[in-house]
């Protein structure tokens, strides 16, 4: 399965590090867009300067995780697409040459079910794709979720419950059936 992924379920460290994690765990093809990977550096410039430059490390560290993720969409190829928001229109653009199956999204409003549906697509939220990727392969996801806490815990030295740490990823969901897990 092919998802492409919008910068806001990129740019929050933690739900990144689980969706990418599912998919070094093959779970699913990852694809984004260079305006995707644009609008994640240019979102953590809020943190500050330093925000941006870390950013733009991790998506050099992605493109080398995954080179054949990047969707390159043709500006004339924008045209043919309609969505709520004009600056989303990339997003469903980048899914449709990118041969996705859906997009993984935090915006649900701007992604209108019908409309993608229209062009074969689905929209995820990422605590429900993650749940679904959970029922297909709990241990792979329950590797990942170690992973990713065991991460979180040595980085910022606090000692993370996996049902906190998602639940503050705004992966409620996933951590409470990892908890169970």
């Amino acid at each position: 399965m092919r998802m492409m992924l919008d910068a806001c379920v990129l740019y929050p460290t933690v739900m990144r590090e689980v969706l990418v994690g599912c998919a070094r765990a093959g779970l699913f093809e990852p694809r984004w867009s260079p305006r995707i990977l644009e609008e994640w550096a240019r979102a953590a410039d809020k943190l500050g300067p330093e925000g941006e430059v870390i950013a733009r490390g991790e998506i050099a560290a992605l493109r080398a995780s995954f080179p054949t993720a990047e969707v390159t969409v043709p500006d004339s190829k924008l045209a043919q697409f309609w969505l709520p928001d004009p600056d989303d229109i990339h997003v469903l653009a980048a899914a449709v040459v990118g041969s996705c199956d859906g997009i993984v999204t935090a915006n649900a409003k701007d992604f209108p079910g019908n409309l993608l549906a229209e062009e074969n697509l689905f929209r995820a939220d990422p605590d429900g794709f993650l749940i679904r990727l959970f029922d297909e392969a709990p241990d792979k996801v329950t590797a990942v979720g170690e992973a990713v806490l065991a991460e979180a815990r040595r980085l910022s030295g606090d000692d993370w419950s996996m049902r906190s740490l998602l639940k503050k990823a705004r992966l409620p969901r996933l951590g409470k059936r990892l908890m169970a897990a």
